[in-house]
């Protein structure tokens, strides 16, 4: 997202990126790819161009690739044809190296360790930077896409707002968006893989994650003081050459980009395609804005919220999705729900988040996930009759045509 884009208020504009892998379009194994891709549209490789309304960008490994909303958007609707698009554009460039675009969260049967070929190129060193300190063969590193959320916000005052919303709506987004079933041929079991591994891929400096849930800060020198400044002395040993800026280091599930005043919010799987994800993000973004507008909450019972009492609902709806029991009377009435399991809370906010209901296009793609289920249930559901190979080819052709997967 461009450095110069003008100041915002509280939803004035919206910054969405979408993940992608590259896959071999005859075997559907990862293919480390990006950088020819660029090469392909561009003319140079580069970390990042721009390609009218989106940019293409690098990720930390070849063969995932990234759509990003070229600077903050005004407004969400035109955006899924915009990302479907781009899709197609990209797909096209792509099929003269054996390539095709994969959706969702994982890559079902990639093996990192041997797989894993890291961007070597404009930002480099950075990466091998953190390649030093986690070593990023791993599936929280080298085999995760998902939808990252910017929000604006201008000072103090928006600030806190904000982050409090934010907090609060964090823990149950994984029983809303999971993709991610299948490790290396195998349904685990829990809904949200990439979140799962996310959680631990940086246990060798546990500050720079934290419980993914951010602590309770809500002003901006609080959160250099609090949350940046000991990410900064944890990583300090490891970083010789001082290329790690710990507002990027930050791995919680939002983080706040105090030099541009935004938050980005990171626990949302991309899903089959464009629509969804955009869906999921209206949908967010209402139920945002109603909470920091203290329709259903005050914002001192939002902010009164500690990590103690949100993680163990974020990690119930990682491993259990939808299905998750919600019960915590405290976290229900910042909502201004009633106790569920996962799937039914998202019914009753949905019924509140009328802008989104109204729309279309925005309530077709939520419909398929509150009905049918999270996108990783109607995988698990498809793999008890077909391969998985056969499942994701499916799913790349859903993002191609851009229509929603169903089991059935």
């Amino acid at each position: 997202m461009a450095d110069e884009s003008p100041k915002l208020h509280l939803f004035e504009g919206f910054g969405v990126e979408l993940e992608y892998m590259i896959v071999d379009r005859s075997t559907g194994a990862v293919l480390p790819v990006s950088d020819r891709l660029i090469e392909a549209a561009s003319g140079e490789i580069q970390a990042e161009i721009e390609m009218g309304e989106l940019c293409w960008s690098n990720e930390l490994v070849l063969h995932a690739i990234e759509l990003k909303t070229n600077g903050p958007a005004p407004a969400l609707e035109p955006l899924a044809g915009f990302f479907t698009r781009d899709v197609s554009r990209m797909a096209e460039l792509l099929r003269p190296l054996g390539g095709t675009l994969m959706p969702t969260a994982m890559h079902p049967l990639m093996d990192p360790t041997r797989e894993t070929r890291l961007w070597p190129h404009d930002y480099g060193e950075v990466y091998q930077t953190f390649d030093r300190m986690f070593d990023c063969r791993g599936h929280g590193w080298s085999n995760l896409q998902s939808t990252h959320l910017n929000l604006p916000y201008q000072g103090d005052e928006e600030f806190g707002r904000l982050h409090a919303a934010i907090r609060v709506l964090l823990p149950v987004l994984p029983a809303l968006a999971a993709s991610s079933p299948i490790v290396e041929g195998r349904v685990t079991g829990i809904a949200d893989n990439r979140l799962e591994y996310y959680r631990g891929n940086c246990s060798k400096i546990p500050i720079v994650t934290g419980g993914v849930i951010p602590e309770p800060v809500f002003s901006q020198q609080g959160y250099r003081d609090e949350i940046l400044a000991p990410i900064a002395e944890a990583v300090a040993p490891y970083d010789d050459e001082e290329v790690l800026d710990p507002e990027w280091v930050n791995a919680r599930g939002a983080i706040a980009r105090l030099e541009r005043e935004s938050i980005e919010i990171r626990v949302l799987d991309v899903q089959e395609h464009p629509a969804a994800d955009i869906a999921i993000v209206a949908f967010v973004v209402e139920l945002l804005r109603g909470l920091t507008e203290e329709r259903w909450s005050s914002l001192e019972a939002q902010q009164a919220l500690s990590v103690e009492r949100l993680e163990p609902i974020f990690v119930d709806c990682v491993r259990r999705g939808s299905r998750a029991r919600i019960e915590d009377a405290d976290y229900l009435a910042a909502l201004g729900a009633r106790p569920a399991e996962a799937a039914g809370v998202w019914q009753q906010l949905l019924a509140r988040a009328r802008p989104v209901a109204e729309r279309e296009e925005w309530l077709r793609p939520l419909k398929v996930i509150l009905e049918q289920g999270t996108l990783t249930e109607r995988i698990v559901l498809a793999t008890r009759t077909r391969s998985i190979r056969d499942v994701y080819e499916e799913l790349s052709r859903c993002l191609m045509a851009g229509v929603p997967f169903e089991a059935s």
